[in-house]
């Protein structure tokens, strides 16, 4: 399956008293990799990235084993599981090479923040989307 994979590092903040990583984390650990994986389509000016945005609808995650805080970084893959008219989701794994820590999807509309409306996905951000589809 074609993703693009995100190298996490943590941070000392991400850690609890418990010494892992806190779940609400996991939520931005998403957030991060998705935005590296489409930072190179965005449009420069901001008035277009504003026109051609993207907001979130509804997260899930799957907590699959504790996260312990620690020097290496983790890997996030991000993979488009449907992108058509003004929908995109994509999955994720929280991983390294020996254990996912959790698995989760987002649910994304395409957005013009402007006019407050949802728009479709133009053909050029659909192409972008493509190299990431899961088979």
């Amino acid at each position: 399956m074609p993703k693009f994979t995100y190298s996490l590092p943590l941070r000392w903040a991400d850690g609890d008293s418990y010494g892992h990583v806190n779940n609400s984390r996991f939520l931005t650990y998403l957030e991060e990799a998705r935005t590296r994986m489409v930072q190179g389509m965005l449009p420069a000016d901001e008035a277009e990235r504003r026109r051609h945005a993207f907001v979130v609808q509804q997260s899930v995650i799957d907590y699959k084993a504790p996260l312990d805080y620690r020097d290496e970084p983790v890997s996030v893959d991000v993979w488009v599981v449907t992108c058509r008219g003004a929908r995109l989701e994509l999955g994720y794994a929280i991983r390294d090479g020996e254990t996912t820590y959790a698995e989760a999807v987002t649910k994304m509309a395409a957005y013009n923040l402007e006019s407050g409306a949802p728009r479709r996905i133009s053909e050029a951000e659909a192409d972008f989307f493509a190299r990431y589809k899961a088979v």
